[in-house]
C-alpha cells in the first residue's frame, strides 16, 4: 500500500476526506493483482456465454456490464461502507484528497438504513440552509436514496462550487420534509476551536485533517502558559479524518501506551501506539460526546477513556468502528472496501456498538459545556 497516499470520515465522513464524509478509515491504496480467486472462473465462463450467446448483441455494453457485476458483488456484501465509484466520481473523491474540496459543507453518514446528516460546517452553505444535525436526506436531486450506500450520497451531493444541488430533507423532529436548493462552495477546512472559560479551556475539533495537530498543538500552548486548571473537549457531530492525525492528537494527552488497535480480515491485530509529541498535557479532560460523534471521534475518546485519562460525557455515540481503503480500476473508476475494524486500547469493538459514556447527559449546548466546566471545578 502506497505510504504516500495513507488516509485514513467515517465514514468518512468519517473521515474527512469529502467534507461530506462517510466517515474516517479511507485509505488510498494501488490495485491488487487478481490471481486464482474461487469463482473469477464462473463469472468468467458467465460473461463469455453472455457475449456468445445472449440474443440482443445491442445490449453487449461491456463497461455497463463490468459496472453491474461490481456492484452486484457490493451489494451483496452489505456494507454500507463499501461502494462502487465511477471514474467522473473517482477523479472527484480524489480531488478531495489534494485538498481542493468543493460541496455544501456537512458530513453524511448511513444510520438506520437511511442517509443522515451529521453535522453542517459552521458558515457553510449546508448550515446557511437550514441544514442541521440528525436531519435524513431522502432524495438528491430528485434521485431517492433508498438502498443508497452513504459513499454514493457523498458523491453526488459534492460537485464543482458555484453549481446548486437539490436535497429532500427531513429534519429530525418533523413528520413532513421540505426541498432545499444549496449552491456548492469551496468549504474552509479549519478543525480547532477554542477558547479561555475562566480557568477552564473549551477546546472544539470539528474533524480530523491533516492539519488539526498542527492546530491543536499552540493551543494546548497558549492555555498552559494561561494557567487553565481543566479541558472541555468537544467532539460532538466529530465525523472522525485522519487516522494518523488521530493518534497525534491523542499523543499530546496520553505518555504511553496503544491508542487504537486494527484488526483485518486475517484476525491480524496492528496497534497504533503514542508517539512522540511537541508537547505533553496532563490537565484534568472532560470529553463530550453525542450519537453523531464517529469513528476518529470514538478512536479519540476511546483511548483517553480506558487509559483513565479523561471522562466521556454526553450520549453514546455512533458506532463507525472500520477502516476502508479506495483502490482504482483499470477503467478509471473505483471501489471502497471495509478492510479492517478498530478496537478501543481494552479491545472493545467500536462498529455498531459505540462508545457509552461515563456520565451521560440530557443536556446540549451550552448547557452541557457548562455541566463539563462545574465537574471539573468540583474535581
Amino acid at each position: 500500500m502506497s505510504k504516500k497516499a495513507k488516509i485514513l470520515i467515517i465514514t468518512l465522513l468519517t473521515a474527512v476526506t469529502f467534507i461530506l464524509s462517510i466517515g474516517v478509515g479511507c485509505i488510498l491504496s494501488t490495485p491488487i493483482q487478481v490471481g486464482q480467486t474461487p469463482g473469477l472462473d464462473v463469472i468468467n465462463q458467465a460473461w463469455l456465454f453472455i457475449f456468445q450467446d445472449y440474443v440482443d448483441k445491442s445490449k453487449l455494453d461491456s463497461a455497463a456490464l463490468s459496472r453491474a457485476a461490481i456492484e452486484g458483488m457490493i451489494k451483496a456484501l452489505d456494507d454500507p461502507y463499501t461502494a462502487y465509484v465511477d471514474p467522473e466520481s473517482y477523479k472527484l473523491a480524489m480531488s478531495g484528497f489534494e485538498g481542493k474540496i468543493d460541496g455544501i459543507g456537512a458530513q453524511v453518514d448511513f444510520k438506520n438504513e437511511q442517509i443522515i446528516i451529521i453535522a453542517p460546517i459552521p458558515d457553510s452553505p449546508a448550515a446557511k440552509a437550514g441544514i442541521r444535525a440528525g436531519d435524513v436526506v431522502l432524495e438528491i436531486d430528485g434521485k431517492s436514496t433508498a438502498g443508497m450506500s452513504s459513499a454514493e450520497a457523498v458523491l453526488l451531493i459534492r460537485g464543482p462550487k458555484g453549481t446548486p444541488v437539490k436535497l429532500l430533507i427531513l429534519h429530525k423532529g418533523e413528520t413532513e420534509p421540505v426541498e432545499i436548493e444549496i449552491v456548492r462552495a469551496e468549504i474552509k477546512l479549519d478543525s480547532v476551536n477554542s477558547e479561555m472559560r475562566g480557568d477552564i479551556a473549551y477546546i472544539n475539533i470539528t474533524h480530523f485533517s491533516e492539519r488539526t495537530a498542527d492546530e491543536l498543538a499552540p493551543v494546548l500552548e497558549t492555555i498552559t502558559q494561561a494557567g487553565a486548571k481543566g479541558i472541555v473537549l468537544n467532539l460532538r457531530s466529530n465525523p472522525g479524518g485522519i487516522l494518523d492525525t488521530v493518534v497525534d492528537v491523542a499523543s499530546f494527552f496520553l505518555k504511553e501506551g496503544v491508542i487504537v488497535d486494527v484488526v483485518d480480515n486475517e484476525g491480524k491485530h496492528t496497534a497504533s501506539s503514542v508517539k512522540p509529541a511537541k508537547i505533553s498535557i496532563d490537565l484534568p479532560v472532560v470529553v463530550l460526546l453525542d450519537e453523531y460523534s464517529a469513528s476518529g471521534s470514538e478512536v479519540l475518546a476511546g483511548a483517553l477513556q480506558d487509559h483513565g485519562r479523561a471522562i466521556l460525557a454526553g450520549t453514546k455515540t455512533f458506532g463507525k468502528g472500520s477502516v476502508n481503503v479506495l483502490l482504482p480500476l483499470t477503467d478509471g473508476s473505483g471501489i471502497y472496501i471495509t478492510t479492517a475494524r478498530w478496537l478501543t486500547p481494552n479491545g472493545r469493538l467500536i462498529e455498531g456498538q459505540g462508545l457509552t459514556p461515563d456520565y451521560e447527559l440530557e443536556l446540549t449546548g451550552e448547557e452541557s459545556i457548562q455541566w463539563a466546566i462545574d465537574y471539573l471545578h468540583r474535581q
